[in-house]
């Protein structure tokens, strides 16, 4: 399996945290791509746009902040 990638967007405005995590989808192709955000209107664009690239996701509350896991 290949390694997970990590990308963190907490504290960044929209639209670039889903700028981002789309430029990172697009590169890796597949694998695993652990993103850290804040919750909110980031988080459901993140995941809205993955899920519709195919890619499976999951994740959970940090306390600070949010980890999603998008795999494919």
């Amino acid at each position: 399996m290949a390694p997970t990638r990590q990308i963190d967007v907490r504290g960044l405005s929209c639209p670039e945290p889903v700028l981002r995590v789309g430029d990172a989808l697009r590169a890796l192709g597949t694998g695993r791509l652990e993103v850290l955000l804040d919750p909110g209107t980031a988080h459901d664009n993140i995941v809205r746009i993955a899920e519709r690239a195919g890619w499976r996701v999951t994740g959970h509350d940090e306390g600070d902040g949010l980890r999603v896991m998008l795999e494919k």
